[in-house]
């Protein structure tokens, strides 16, 4: 079963605890996310100023994961 997610390209601004963090995506919105299983399995790194990309449901557009991090 297939979800609909909304996938869209911001900037890490703020590191919070818990493998949280506030991303500003491209169009100007400020976005709560935490880090997906995979990059916390491998332990990818997210510092603020990477470009990532952020998944979310078309239902609260204020929350989101961390799917990408980009170069």
């Amino acid at each position: 079963m297939k979800k609909d997610f909304v996938r869209k390209w911001g900037i890490v601004t703020e590191t919070l605890p818990n493998a949280n963090f506030r991303v500003r995506l491209d169009e100007g919105k400020e976005v709560l996310c935490h880090l997906a299983g995979k990059l916390r399995i491998y332990r990818i790194k997210i510092l603020p100023g990477d470009r990532v990309q952020v998944e979310m449901t078309p239902y609260d557009e204020t929350r989101g994961r961390i799917v990408y991090r980009g170069k």
